[in-house]
């Protein structure tokens, strides 16, 4: 472009000399030297999408202020702010594209899909939408809102799930282009939300930026005013309270420590239900906040070493925590009655968050009950005993529940990853106590079974119709592989437990040809990421060194293939 410009400089000259136009030669040689316009051109800028180079990697400078409505106690950050300079707010930025300007969707299969979020989806999870009612206010608010509730409904419908990977390139586009932006919104923390909720493979990162961006547009301040009766701040109060019960239920999924804390929030929950704007759906998910908050006060007491027993000194702990969680049972278990949307889901998910609750709490009695000098368990305490058996027991009620209760059955496609991944962490926990543990505790291991198998025949039926990337297809597929070894014949006996009587026992598994020993820990149960159920291109692998890919040939030995 320079030498093109110079060339025609060059014609001009030699035209004014020709010409003898001595003005225009003059008004050449005087904006000889003026520099060019360095004006990149950027072909997102057409496209209307978030530059790389906005406003975000501009430098930023700072002055010590003296602000007057600081008190002393104020944060250290409050004696400083930025320097902005008149022009570094930059041009009005343009409208952000749409997924149907962009022709990722058509308006109608927005419209379908927003239908399908807002109707029922967001029922179930106490209304992440707040006042957004029709697709045009979602779309004026945040693209990425847009894209997440799109996505999300996408996976959850029978006639437009073909939808579902445009939408999710999409999301995935917005939240890239969202993590170094320095412009957020409370919609856009309602995105990631929705998007952590439901989608499993980025669910983790999605919940870290919500967290994150709560935190920077100081969500957790509004409480304050929402106790005094102002509205916005009590709708930026409830979005924290859905950041909060996400966060806290992907650290105890994936085994990590939780990024949002305690805070005023959290601890005035109960006096932000008296407010006048509270409705029924904030007591729903004040519940959760309650319940969340104990088990993150659990994560955090005994930590992630699963080699280590429980200490005699830990146990009275633990039965506070436990006390803890009866208390939230009652405080909570009559309190809903049938909902206009969700019929009775808001009181059976009591019952079942508390057995999870419990069965993770109490999942911990097994913490270095392998022996590693001996090789065989270790002999509980009657108190650890007590805790262990305890687990089995809130393991198979919600089994039970979900293989008997044909409503609850109806609402999984549509419920977030947490019941998927509850399900599946009650199966694989019954079948490694039966298997590896059979004297730890008392159990029926046949019963167990019978009930590991209906629950998988409920899975596969009720994933059917389902989108292939749900997750309970994954979870379906792969416990119907993981029982259908356990019962073959030819599995080796260290997996068979069919026809196995309550006092029977089941010999210790050993190392198999060409895999390693099994985890003689209880690790799979502290931190159920170790499934790697959330890899969309690995469904369900392993199951914790469990090795289901083996063949074996009609006398039982494994088959080794090389190469």
């Amino acid at each position: 472009m320079t030498h093109k410009l110079r060339r025609l400089e060059r014609i001009i000259d030699r035209m004014a000399d020709a010409l003898d136009l001595q003005d225009l030669c003059a008004l050449a040689d005087e904006e000889a030297d003026l520099p060019l316009p360095r004006t990149p051109f950027h072909h997102q800028a057409l496209q209307g999408e978030p530059h790389p180079h906005d406003s975000a990697d501009r430098e930023h400078l700072w002055e010590v202020t003296v602000d007057p409505h600081c008190e002393p106690a104020s944060i250290p950050a409050s004696c400083i702010s930025e320097v902005r300079s008149p022009g570094s707010a930059g041009p009005p930025a343009a409208a952000t594209p749409t997924l149907v300007s962009k022709g990722v969707l058509s308006q109608e299969e927005a419209e379908i899909l927003f239908g399908v979020y807002r109707d029922r989806l967001d029922h179930l999870l106490y209304r992440i939408l707040g006042d957004h009612t029709d697709l045009a206010s979602v779309v004026a608010s945040s693209s990425l809102l847009t894209a997440a509730v799109c996505t999300v409904a996408a996976l959850h419908s029978v006639e437009l799930g073909h939808l579902y990977e445009r939408c999710y390139r999409e999301l995935r586009h917005l939240v890239s282009a969202h993590m170094l932006s320095r412009q957020h919104s409370v919609d856009d923390v309602r995105g990631l939300c929705i998007g952590a909720f439901w989608l499993n493979g980025p669910s983790w990162a999605l919940v870290g930026a919500a967290v994150r961006i709560a935190s920077e547009i100081e969500l957790h301040h509004a409480i304050y005013k929402a106790l005094e009766g102002d509205r916005t701040a009590y709708m930026r109060t409830r979005l924290y309270y859905l950041v909060y019960v996400c966060d806290h239920h992907s650290s105890v999924l994936y085994g990590r420590p939780p990024m949002s804390h305690e805070c005023e929030s959290i601890k005035a929950a109960m006096e932000f239900l008296d407010t006048e704007h509270a409705t029924e759906d904030d007591v729903r998910l004040v519940t959760q906040v309650k319940i969340w908050s104990i088990s993150g006060q659990v994560f955090d007491y005994f930590g992630v070493d699963v080699s280590k027993p429980l200490a005699p000194a830990q146990l009275p702990q633990l039965r506070r925590f436990s006390i803890s969680l009866d208390t939230w049972y009652a405080d909570w278990s009559d309190r809903f009655g049938p909902n206009a949307n969700v019929g009775n889901y808001p009181a059976k998910g009591v019952g079942l968050h508390f057995h999870f609750a419990k069965l993770y709490l109490c999942s911990h009695a097994f913490r270095g009950v392998h022996n590693v000098q001996t090789g065989e368990p270790r002999r509980l305490s009657p108190e650890l005993e007590e805790v262990a058996n305890t687990a089995v027991l809130c393991a198979s009620s919600i089994l039970g529940v979900m293989t008997a209760d044909a409503e609850m059955q109806s609402f999984l496609n549509g419920l977030p990853l947490c019941f998927d991944m509850m399900i599946a962490f009650s199966v694989v926990f019954l079948l490694k106590v039966a298997t590896k543990y059979p004297d730890t505790v008392w159990m029926d291991k046949s019963k167990v079974f019978d009930l590991v198998t209906q629950t998988v025949r409920m899975l596969q039926s009720v994933s059917s119709n389902m989108h292939d990337k749900h997750l309970l297809v994954s979870i379906a597929k792969g416990l119907d592989k993981l029982v259908h070894k356990l019962q073959d014949p030819t599995t080796p006996n260290e997996l068979h437990v069919h026809g196995a009587t309550a006092q029977d026992p089941v010999p210790h598994p050993t190392a198999i040809v060409g895999h390693p020993p099994m985890q003689d820990d209880m690790e799979w149960v502290q931190s159920i990421s170790s499934f790697d159920f959330f890899n969309l291109q690995t469904p369900l692998p392993e199951l914790d060194s469990w090795p289901l890919d083996l063949e074996f040939d009609e006398h039982g030995h494994q088959i080794v293939r090389s190469g």
